[in-house]
């Protein structure tokens, strides 16, 4: 037969092969839009699984965050499907700070802590179907922050991270120190890690942020995305003399 070889027929797949091989339901485009009110039992059905150690957003705070910030409530959907939620807000950073907990930052989850006037986005929650993790949903989720942040000419994003595998080592590191051996590669920890790889910068931890997480032991981690096309709207001096104008 010279140099040219035959090869055996490739055998035909059976009907489980083909069914593997079609599309999973909610796998296609993953596209992001303003959550609606008729989210609202999707919405909890996913913080139910994503989130069991909070209690899932009442209707009452639902419709409080649409009404306060409707632009920041966003809904990951494929093929109608909502596959991620996630909840942001605008805030003067500097009345809340390095040591906030999630209540005083979100009025309970009312968001109506939520000021216009503020630089910095802050994102409250994500949450994702775990049944869909591999199709870029929470990526696809923080991209629309950042282009929220660039739109409404915010200086940055704010998150506060989840570190789960620390109670197991509570007893021998302090919440710091995990975090920063998180970093640093020694810990693998993907609650930490993903917004680090979605461009984040680790700035410290919040102590007894989230009470409620008890797998954190209360904390959380401290992270923050700068917009490179921020444009303040004048020199400092200029913002001190309008700051002084509104209190006069």
């Amino acid at each position: 037969m010279g140099s040219v070889r035959a090869f055996p027929r490739t055998p035909s797949r059976g009907a489980a092969e083909a069914w593997r091989a079609g599309p999973i339901p909610g796998s296609g485009v993953v596209r992001v839009r303003e959550t609606q009110l008729d989210d609202y039992a999707a919405v909890r059905a996913l913080q139910r699984v994503a989130a069991p150690y909070m209690v899932p957003w009442s209707l009452r705070q639902f419709e409080s965050q649409r009404h306060a910030f409707p632009q920041g409530q966003l809904a990951a959907t494929s093929e109608g499907q909502v596959l991620g939620v996630a909840s942001s807000l605008v805030v003067r950073w500097d009345d809340f700070g390095a040591q906030h907990t999630w209540r005083t930052v979100t009025a309970d989850g009312h968001f109506t802590t939520h000021d216009p006037e503020g630089h910095t986005l802050y994102g409250v929650d994500l949450a994702v179907d775990t049944t869909r993790r591999g199709f870029g949903v929470a990526r696809a989720l923080y991209q629309a922050r950042r282009r929220l942040c660039r739109r409404l000419n915010l200086r940055r994003v704010i998150v506060a991270a989840r570190m789960p595998g620390y109670r197991a080592l509570r007893m021998t590191l302090a919440p710091d120190m995990y975090a920063m051996r998180v970093v640093w590669g020694d810990i693998a920890e993907p609650a930490l890690r993903f917004p680090m790889s979605q461009g984040f910068q680790y700035c410290g931890v919040l102590r007894d942020y989230l009470p409620e997480d008890e797998e954190s032991c209360g904390h959380a981690a401290l992270l923050a995305w700068l917009n490179p096309l921020y444009a303040p709207p004048g020199p400092p001096a200029f913002e001190q003399a309008q700051r002084q104008r509104k209190c006069a």
